[in-house]
Order: C-alpha cells, then sequence, then structure tokens
C-alpha cells in the first residue's frame, strides 16, 4: 500500500486521534489528555465556534459547507444574547450575511443543545474538549489564549485575523505555532487572500519574477468605518467596551492592525519577508467623541524591508472620501499595479486575471482545511504567519503612535501589554473614560507605544 492509499484508509477519527497519539508519545507528561473522551461515534468532524459575532457565524457557516461530514455541536461568547443571534442565524439562512448553499442543508449538521451553550469570559473552556475543531472569531485581543488552549487540547483551528494586539501576544501565538507543528494540527488563519485564484496567480508570477525585483510598493484599506453600538443603561464599562470592542486596542489593535493586515500581509508575501523598519504618522480627525473610543482614524507608514526597498502602506477611516483596499508593486521590469495585472515596462499587458469563475476565498480556506483533516493529511500552518503579518501592523501602530523609526526587533521583544489584569464584567478595562466620557488618544512623542 503506498501513502496515498494509506492516507485513505485512515477514517477522520483514526487522524484526529492519530494526532493526539503524536502528541503523546512526544510529550505524555505535558499533554495528558483528554482530546480523546469525547468523540462521537458516526465519524463526523466536531466544530466548536468561540465568538458568534457575524465573522463567527459566517466562519461556522462555511465550516458547515464544506463538502465534508462537519457538524457543528458547541458555541461559545462572551454575550447570551450574540450567541442565540448567530445560532438563529445560521438555522434561519434567509437571516443570514453568507449565502445559502442551494445544493446543502447545513442546517441539518447543527445540533448544539442548551448544555452546549457557553457564554462568559471562560466558555471557550468547556467548549474546546467538546470538538474536534475549534474556530476561533472573538475580538483579537482574545486569540493568543484561545490558540493555546485549542492547541494544547490538540485540535485543530481556524482562526480569524490579526491574532494578537500586541507583541507579547504575538509571541504566545508564534510559540503556540510551535507546538501546533509538533502536534501536526492543522490551522488555517483568515488572511482569505492567501485563499483567493487572484491573489495566488498575481503573486505566483510576482515571484517568477515576470516583472523583475520587486524595488517599491503601495498598499491601501481606506474606507468609511465601520458600526457603533450605543452605550446602555446598566453596562459596566467593561460590557460597553466589549460590545464595541473594534474602538479599544487592546481588544481590536486599531484599525491598522484589524483591517489593513491584508494589505501589508500580501506585501510580505510578495516580499517573501518582513519589514526591518518602519516609521510614519497618524491621528484622528472626524472620529471623534465619547463613541470613539480611543483608536486613530488614519495611518501612513514607510515599510523598509531588508533588501533596502520601501513599502508605502496607507489605511483610513473617513466618509465621502476617496475608497480604496488594494496593492500595487514596482519591479525592475515591469509594474503590478492591482491585484490579477502585470504590465512590462512599456506599459504593455502581459497578464490579466479573469475571475469570472474564481471561487469564494472565505469560504475556500474552509474547504481546503477540511478537507486536509478528511483526509488525514497535515497541510496548513498558517498561524507564523498570520503572527508576523500580525507583527507588521502592530509595528506599523507603534510608529504612527510614537512618532519614531521602529525596528522589527525592538517591537517584537516590547513588553508593552495591552491585556486587563483581570476577565470579568465588574473589572476595569486597561483604559477608562475620563469625566466627560472620551478616552485617552495616543499622542505622537508623548504615548508609550512600544
Amino acid at each position: 500500500m503506498d501513502k496515498t492509499e494509506n492516507k485513505k484508509a485512515v477514517s477522520r477519527r483514526d487522524f484526529v486521534k492519530g494526532s493526539a497519539a503524536v502528541v503523546g508519545s512526544l510529550m505524555a507528561s505535558r499533554f495528558p489528555l483528554s482530546a480523546n473522551a469525547y468523540y462521537s461515534s458516526d465519524d463526523a468532524i466536531r466544530v466548536g465556534l468561540i465568538g458568534c459575532g457575524g465573522r463567527g457565524t459566517g466562519a461556522a457557516l462555511q465550516a458547515l459547507s464544506s463538502g465534508q461530514n462537519v457538524k457543528l455541536v458547541a458555541m461559545a461568547d462572551a454575550f447570551r444574547d450574540r450567541l442565540d443571534e448567530s445560532l438563529s442565524n445560521l438555522l434561519n439562512p434567509e437571516n443570514s450575511d453568507a449565502p445559502a448553499d442551494g445544493a446543502l442543508d447545513y442546517r441539518t449538521r447543527i445540533d448544539v443543545p442548551d448544555e452546549q451553550k457557553f457564554v462568559g469570559f471562560d466558555a471557550y473552556r468547556q467548549v474546546i474538549p467538546l470538538v474536534d475543531v475549534v474556530l476561533i472569531a472573538t475580538p483579537p485581543g482574545f486569540r493568543p489564549i484561545h490558540f493555546e488552549a485549542a492547541v494544547e487540547a490538540d485540535k485543530h483551528v481556524f482562526m480569524e485575523k490579526p491574532v494578537a494586539t500586541d507583541a507579547p501576544g504575538v509571541r504566545r501565538i508564534l510559540a503556540a505555532a510551535e507546538k501546533s507543528r509538533q502536534k501536526k494540527l492543522n490551522v488555517v488563519v483568515g488572511l482569505q487572500r492567501h485563499y483567493e485564484t487572484v491573489y495566488r496567480e498575481w503573486v505566483g508570477r510576482i515571484h517568477e519574477g515576470v516583472i523583475g525585483d520587486i524595488v517599491s510598493g503601495r498598499v491601501y484599506w481606506n474606507g468609511e468605518g465601520v458600526w457603533v453600538r450605543e452605550r446602555q443603561a446598566g453596562q459596566t464599562e467593561m460590557e460597553y467596551q466589549m460590545r464595541n470592542w473594534y474602538y479599544f486596542n487592546w481588544l481590536c489593535g486599531d484599525h491598522i492592525v484589524e483591517q489593513h493586515i491584508h494589505n501589508l500581509d500580501v506585501a510580505n508575501w510578495v516580499k517573501k519577508g518582513h519589514p526591518i523598519r518602519a516609521q510614519g504618522q497618524g491621528g484622528r480627525q472626524v472620529r471623534i467623541g465619547p463613541d470613539s473610543g480611543q483608536i486613530f482614524d488614519h495611518h501612513s507608514v514607510e515599510y523598509e524591508y531588508a533588501d533596502g526597498t520601501f513599502i508605502q502602506s496607507q489605511c483610513r477611516h473617513m466618509p465621502v472620501c476617496m475608497n480604496r483596499v488594494s496593492e500595487a508593486f514596482q519591479g525592475t521590469l515591469g509594474t503590478a499595479p492591482a491585484p490579477g495585472e502585470l504590465l512590462d515596462q512599456w506599459g504593455h499587458s502581459i497578464f490579466k486575471h479573469r475571475g469570472k469563475d474564481d471561487l469564494n476565498p472565505y469560504q475556500v480556506e474552509h474547504d481546503e482545511l477540511f478537507a486536509a483533516i478528511a483526509s488525514g493529511e497535515y497541510k496548513y500552518a498558517d498561524a507564523e504567519n498570520g503572527a508576523v503579518a500580525t507583527m507588521t501592523a502592530i509595528m506599523g501602530r507603534m510608529a504612527t503612535y510614537s512618532g519614531n523609526i521602529v525596528n522589527w526587533d525592538a517591537a517584537l521583544a516590547s513588553n508593552l501589554n495591552l491585556m486587563p489584569e483581570r476577565f470579568a464584567f465588574d473589572a476595569d478595562p486597561p483604559v477608562l473614560p475620563d469625566e466627560k466620557g472620551n478616552y485617552p488618544v495616543p499622542v505622537p512623542g508623548v504615548t508609550q507605544a512600544l
């Protein structure tokens, strides 16, 4: 029997158990393990969702639509109303943000009884032992904690980006990523451009040297901003910040980290490495007042790479301005003016991707992850790249908040921990409003940024 046939002969359950067995042989004393204790007998891949917002709900739907024998069996969120809303949307496709697949009634694969719905800061601890694959879609600040716990319990993982909000969190992800490699746990991070046909073909040709060596680039996430949830009577400060997580750095990391990471990740992908230093500027002009938290509404950063080339980055949240979410690069033999396009040095087209039949990359990343798990293959180890992309974005924030040049090694070694000392709804978050309800906003030249 060759290796391929042997892999086919290994059931999904055997593979998951096999991953635990590898760990057991390598690290028996540290991973005594309960990972097998709750395996069901129907050979389904059991999935648990941690973080039941819009993206988490979408991730669950995509996992269920992956074409594999997947069941959603447990859910966790800080708030019961968010969990109930997510489950309602999943069970009622017309209420879901994601389109239903008419060829698959994924609702028959949802079995989350009340005793497997968990609420609160520690709810993730109760989901993880019940499942084979963990979907982590909490606010980014929690992801190092949840990823560590999933890997310790020998679970395969889909984790949204960014994977942390500060350097200590990135270091925790890198350490857990190494363990996940040792255990051969598949890990996919939601930097979905890596699973998008247009980017795969575009970056592949750039790496083949079609436009020569890359000497500069520009990356953008310029848009209008995101939601605001009004403060409700009786809310503690911790609950208010948790429900408005986008506007607080300990939870979100600022929008240069939460959204612009996609474009910075593409820059690193094209350059085959991370920048060595950054400098930039930013601030807030239209995002002001008590409902705007502490984050900036614009950042402009110059990233320098090890070969002496520069990538210029912009991200902005301002209405009625030019919107652009894209990447462009200049080579010694031509240009890459937009994803899917390549021009020679005279401006003639040498590649134009036709994306008419391209698949949804949000679905593709789940299709590929669950296909690997179902076939018993170890194929995906995205956590390290997710950590490097996250650190690239955090380094940009450090540059705009400080107003100074920030070097990679110093940024990654930073011990500035943004997370609270205690996770509880009666605990104080790391930042508090003044008597007028306004939060402290970083001031370049004054604020400690790393």
